[in-house]
């Protein structure tokens, strides 16, 4: 029965993720979770709900998870001489400044909705370009290009608010 619903079911994670590869591992983490009851999959009224459900609930817990978890940036291994001629030769780059700036990046990006977030992340942190970043969350090109200017407009009157408010 599982195996049945399998297309409407990738397709409604592919829109919950973003992704099609997160896609896939949450149908399967669904699968597995209702592997251990299909008692009470099989004998549910509505299957497909069950299942929606069960994929709603695992990806919530990633996004908890998620949410908890602390950037912290790489340590260069001591043995590196690379790493140690670049660290000599150069300013500092790293360190608490880093963090706090990453940190801070984290904060901003939650009060965006999802969606933004995603837009936001890919093209403005990681460096994608509109199309790229379109076509890996599976979006039109105008699609995410609204969505980007939306989030900005958000993040533009958020820092703008605490501005006045001193917290910023």
């Amino acid at each position: 029965m599982f195996t049945d619903l399998l297309p409407r079911l990738q397709q409604a994670a592919v829109s919950l993720t973003g992704s099609p590869l997160a896609a896939g591992d949450v149908v399967h983490d669904a699968y597995l979770r209702i592997a251990r009851r299909p008692e009470r999959f099989l004998g549910h009224p509505q299957p497909y709900a069950y299942a929606f459900t069960t994929m709603v609930n695992i990806l919530r817990d990633q996004w908890r998870r998620e949410r908890r978890r602390v950037p912290v940036p790489e340590v260069p291994e001591p043995g590196d001489a690379a790493e140690r001629d670049r660290a000599a030769s150069g300013p500092r780059v790293g360190g608490m400044a880093e963090l706090q700036a990453r940190w801070e990046v984290v904060r901003l990006l939650g009060f965006l909705t999802a969606k933004q977030a995603r837009a936001v992340a890919l093209v403005d942190l990681d460096g994608y370009s509109v199309d790229e970043a379109a076509e890996l969350l599976g979006l039109h090109r105008s699609t995410l290009a609204v969505t980007r200017r939306r989030a900005h407009g958000r993040l533009r009157a958020v820092v703008e608010r605490e501005r006045e408010r001193g917290c910023g």
